[in-house]
């Protein structure tokens, strides 16, 4: 099952590059309560799964609206928080000169009001910093999870989708380089276990304006996705509609105003934003030049800022 966040906080079944619109009957089955109609269908998934099921199987094949006629939003639009894994491939840690991986950096937060709209515009605040794009593959949880183990971890995911880590190069703290408001791209819907498959075989591939800068699968990840799930529940309690993003391969480099950046997950679909360096202003930190040294751009007038 693959389920949209669309226009005016709609909700969506795609199927065959169409959406078919279940807001109105979720509306009439969930309570009211806090956070968003999406987070709530997550927590509530298992009591609602059977009516999904069979809308889905009542709607002939050109029920609902054509893909390019809606607005995609961030699949779960308020989660109550992002946990990204730091150095998660050893290809990551070589091109970073990094000393140490995830087993020894656990993880980093990043602000959920970070996430961005596919088909938004990235917006780099600062016109004297470097800012990297990072593809990686998500997860989204369905249950509340505290001191799992990896045994038990995917059964506490709800859905899987891709994801964009934009982040500021320097000595700043992680979570600050990588929170900046449209730095967390997500999208462009969340995909259930049971049609996703195994997570540790899942393919990505980044490219900016047509041209390929990463190229990986989850199998190659130094914790997989489980294992990861497993540790941030040991330190924090997992809620549904949490967000956890695995690690970034190798490739990642600079992007730049009027960039196209499109990230392919296999068995998910695609996530496309623009870059913007629009109202940029001069950095007021003075991490430039600190942290960990990130690859060279791999264009002509791309300068390690």
């Amino acid at each position: 099952m693959r389920i949209a966040c669309f226009d005016d906080d709609r909700i969506g079944l795609v199927r065959d590059g169409r959406v078919l619109d279940i807001t109105d009957r979720l509306t009439a089955r969930l309570a009211p309560g806090p956070g968003s109609l999406a987070r709530r269908m997550v927590a509530h998934f298992a009591h609602i799964r059977p009516l999904l099921e069979e809308l889905a199987a009542g709607a002939g094949p050109s029920a609902g609206l054509p893909l390019d006629e809606v607005r995609l939003r961030s699949p779960i639009p308020d989660p109550t928080k992002i946990v990204a894994a730091p150095v998660n491939y050893r290809d990551h840690q070589t091109e970073m000169s990094k000393a140490f991986h995830i087993s020894a950096l656990g993880f980093c937060l990043k602000s959920p009001s970070s996430l961005l709209d596919p088909g938004g515009t990235v917006r780099l605040p600062y016109c004297d910093r470097r800012f990297d794009h990072e593809a990686e593959f998500a997860l989204v949880v369905g249950r509340r999870a505290t001191h799992v183990t990896p045994e038990e971890a995917l059964d506490h995911v709800f859905g899987y989708t891709g994801l964009m880590d934009i982040t500021m190069r320097g000595g700043e703290d992680r979570s600050t380089r990588k929170s900046f408001d449209t730095f967390t791209p997500m999208g462009p819907w969340l995909v259930t276990p049971d049609e996703l498959g195994s997570p540790d075989d899942v393919g990505l591939e980044l490219t900016v304006n047509g041209a390929p800068r990463q190229k990986a699968n989850t199998r190659d990840l130094i914790w997989s996705a489980a294992h990861f799930l497993a540790y941030v529940s040991t330190v924090t309690v997992l809620k549904p509609g949490d967000v956890i993003t695995t690690g970034t391969p190798a490739g990642v480099a600079p992007i730049q105003d009027g960039d196209a950046v499109e990230l392919i997950v296999d068995r998910v679909g695609r996530l496309t934003v623009g870059v913007t360096a629009e109202s940029a202003v001069p950095c007021p930190t003075g991490g430039a030049g600190r942290g960990p040294v990130p690859p060279a751009a791999p264009r002509t007038g791309l300068s390690e800022l």
